[in-house]
């Protein structure tokens, strides 16, 4: 019993002592990322700044970062403060607005209704649409809008983008959003250019998936969502309630504008769900990201199954598939996003296994995001991402 208990111990001890090593050689590894902050144009092996005076530098209050490294999420940190009124520390559990990262977890969701046979990609969407039609005219006589051109952006749809509602006030309807009704502020959803001419991003046209998805299902978009992709994907952290719940908002992060000023009411609220009201963690969206690349290689499908997935990941126009942009060169899929105080990137590989999300609590978080991808990139020795693009 001694020895069998002496080998025992042995083995623990050999254990721990390989275990030593490689947790001190992740710790140097996210030193170096921490420390290879470079801007766009500088080389690949330039020297690179620290993160934290980059933050400060930028006037970001706080940032949360979660890296992918062989299918899974090396490791996951938050930075900064969540609130520059409050002071409290992010932590990787912190919520961040995910602003339009929210559209490819949106499109994960209608292509899974899609494979249920429960929409149609190249339907006219007229075809489905209970609640709310959208209007006809010369450009949609011969070509119909369809969901496979709203989730490339191909529809030929007005509305870029929208900035949310302050709190406290008014907040419309997703019905009042598509009319332009007030106190909606933004203009009607229109088709102003025949659909799938050419790319013209479009978070109108996702507003219109969103009621595509309400009529066909006749659930609230925040539990269609949850039980179409969050719950599946492992995504137990996020949701897409609007406004966010008052139990929650103890760990979410408030938006700071270009001067590091709190936006008013701390937190935008964007009835316009589909396009941009994801509330998530990096690691969250680093399992999303993961789903994708492990469905790809056939080895998941926990939401869409290979060939649907493959889809989503194929360029329609001008290298954005349905729901994400596309590097079919470098092998890339990615989406950036940027509300009313918030700001964020997730980048990842089709096949390789890598990628990197980080989310900000600015509207200067752009410059630092793209400053971090660039040092995970060069730590981690992602192929074909410094390569000069072809003219």
């Amino acid at each position: 019993m001694k020895k069998t208990l002496g080998i025992l111990l042995a083995a623990a001890v050999a254990g721990f002592a390989a275990l030593a090593p490689a947790q001190n050689d992740l710790a140097a590894r996210i030193k170096r990322v921490e420390n290879g902050l470079a801007p766009v144009k500088a080389a690949p092996d330039a020297a690179g700044a620290n993160l934290r005076d980059r933050m400060d530098a930028l006037k970001v209050p706080g940032a949360s970062i979660a890296v992918i490294n062989d299918f899974k999420v090396e490791w996951a940190r938050g930075y900064g403060v969540l609130d520059a009124e409050t002071k409290e520390p992010v932590s990787v559990s912190t919520l961040f607005q995910a602003a339009s990262i929210s559209k490819p977890v949106t499109a994960m969701a209608a292509l899974k209704l899609v494979q249920d046979r429960r929409l149609d990609l190249d339907a006219d969407v007229n075809s489905v649409l209970a609640s709310w039609k959208l209007p006809g005219n010369e450009f949609t006589a011969k070509t119909k809008v369809t969901l496979r051109r709203l989730l490339s952006h191909t529809g030929g749809l007005t509305v870029h983008g929208f900035p949310g509602y302050a709190v406290p006030g008014p907040v419309p309807t997703l019905l009042m959003v598509l009319d332009g009704v007030a106190p909606a502020n933004t203009p009607p959803i229109r088709v102003d250019m025949e659909p799938g001419r050419a790319f013209r991003y479009s978070g109108g046209g996702y507003a219109i998936v969103q009621q595509m998805m309400l009529d066909v299902e006749g659930k609230a978009f925040p539990e269609l969502m949850r039980d179409l992709v969050l719950s599946p994907v492992g995504m137990y952290d996020s949701t897409f309630e609007q406004p966010l719940p008052a139990d929650r908002l103890k760990g979410a992060a408030a938006g700071h504008g270009t001067g590091g000023a709190l936006v008013p009411g701390k937190r935008h609220t964007y009835p316009e769900m589909a396009a941009a009201g994801l509330w998530t963690t990096p690691t969250d969206l680093a399992a999303f990201a993961i789903e994708i690349q492990n469905s790809v290689l056939g080895r998941s499908n926990k939401v869409l199954s290979r060939a649907m997935v493959e889809k989503m990941l194929t360029p329609v126009l001008q290298n954005f598939g349905l729901g994400l942009g596309i590097d079919p060169v470098g092998g890339y899929f990615q989406h950036d996003g940027g509300n009313a105080g918030f700001t964020c990137v997730l980048y990842a590989g089709q096949r390789s296994g890598k990628g990197v999300v980080v989310m900000t609590n600015s509207d200067n978080g752009g410059p630092l995001f793209g400053e971090i991808l660039r040092s995970v990139a060069r730590e981690y020795a992602w192929e074909n991402f410094f390569t000069e693009p072809k003219k």
